[in-house]
């Protein structure tokens, strides 16, 4: 089916239609987007169920989207939902059709070096283009140094990272595989481990400010993923984040401080809890049986504090917590910045970090001894970019 579309695509735009890229509107929904192009709404959103409806809240402004269409009408829409799943519209049978499938893209491993002239953030943003480095690079040192006592200009910057590629165009936000920033002539390093969460050179948790779980003693039902076939539905759904199953009025606690934003009921949500953290954060508590007395919009909560019960209000099969953590209203996988204690790793795991990062500081170590060079890791299908106080080309 999907080759079928893709054909097409390719077919109509070589001869009647065309395709055009365009940008999502910034405050532009999805339903408003429906409306403005004449399409049929009913058919488009309020027939779809509760989940998907919520998923159509995912598309992010500025994001590029695909319009094929012809001289009378849209005959296919491609819209990313995120850097796994797109939302297709298309035009079959005299009716318009919606389904969500997976985005074909292609992952490349990259990494720089640079010195420091001003700041981490705006010398990555002056040498790449990308605020998004910028931001993931600042956001996984910000909790153990402090950039602004001991940097100093001419200090070096080295990140590897994994990049996104869909229609030959960067894509999705880059994900940090390994750093390290000298300050005072001492070197620091971060990994991402294959557990999904950063540590240090001595294989130590790098410690975020959330908490590790907002349920205590609950094990996990399902984990964080954006895209995954369902067995049942037959359909490709994304599921923004964790479930933590636990018995029906177990206490649920704020994950950080912050201040409530949203404190009721919300459709497939249930009863539902929403927290404002620093930093653009945010987590969400859904399904539960009732909130705790006087937890309400506008409240501020500490790290710790029960805010209600665990339930099974909403679209629910079980009692369980919902949780997810949004950044800048972005979903995310909580179980990799969710922390509550510095882990060490021990045993196998040690033994299989030590190898992931003696790997990782291999590609570290030809930067810092190349900083004039250009150089392609084939091996590692790795493209490195090597500056000196230059652009990159």
């Amino acid at each position: 089916m999907i080759r079928f579309f893709i054909l097409l695509l390719i077919f109509t735009s070589l001869y009647s239609s065309k395709v055009e890229t365009s940008r999502w509107a910034n405050g532009e929904t999805y339903l408003m987007f429906l409306e403005r192009n004449d399409l049929p709404v009913k058919q488009l959103f309020y027939n779809l169920d509760k989940d998907d409806q919520l998923l159509t809240q995912e598309i992010r402004s500025g994001i590029n989207y695909q319009v094929l269409k012809d001289t009378k009408k849209i005959k296919q829409l491609f819209i990313p939902l995120n850097d796994e799943l797109q939302i297709h519209l298309y035009y079959h049978k005299e009716k318009y059709n919606f389904e969500i499938i997976p985005i074909i893209s292609s992952t490349k491993t990259e990494s720089f070096t640079l010195k420091i002239k001003h700041s981490p953030y705006l010398d990555i943003v002056r040498e790449t283009g990308s605020k998004k480095l910028a931001e993931i690079f600042v956001s996984s040192f910000k909790y153990s140094l402090n950039f602004k006592r001991d940097l100093r200009k001419g200090d070096t910057l080295v990140m590897v990272y994994d990049q996104k590629y869909r229609l030959g165009k960067p894509f999705s936000m880059p994900t940090l595989k390994a750093a390290m920033i000298e300050m005072k002539k001492k070197r620091h390093y971060i990994y991402l481990n294959d557990d999904d969460r950063y540590y240090d050179q001595k294989g130590n948790e790098v410690e975020g400010f959330l908490l590790a779980r907002p349920v205590k003693g609950a094990r996990i039902s399902s984990r964080f993923t954006k895209r995954r076939f369902h067995p049942i539905l037959k359909r490709w759904k994304a599921h923004l984040g964790v479930d933590y199953a636990a018995r029906r009025g177990t206490p649920i606690v704020a994950a950080g401080s912050g201040r409530i934003s949203y404190a009721g009921r919300l459709g497939a949500y249930g009863k539902l809890v929403k927290i404002r953290h620093n930093d653009g954060y945010e987590t969400r508590y859904a399904h539960m049986k009732s909130f705790r007395r006087g937890i309400k919009r506008g409240k501020y909560v500490k790290k710790g504090q029960t805010i209600g019960y665990v339930g099974t209000t909403g679209r629910s099969t079980g009692p369980h917590l919902h949780f997810e953590l949004r950044k800048n209203n972005r979903a995310t996988n909580p179980l990799r910045v969710v922390q509550v204690t510095t882990k060490k790793l021990k045993g196998k795991d040690k033994k299989a970090f030590l190898k992931l990062k003696k790997n990782y500081d291999e590609t570290i170590a030809l930067h810092l001894e190349n900083e004039t060079d250009y150089l392609k890791f084939a091996k590692l299908d790795t493209v490195c970019y090597f500056y000196n106080g230059g652009f990159c080309e």
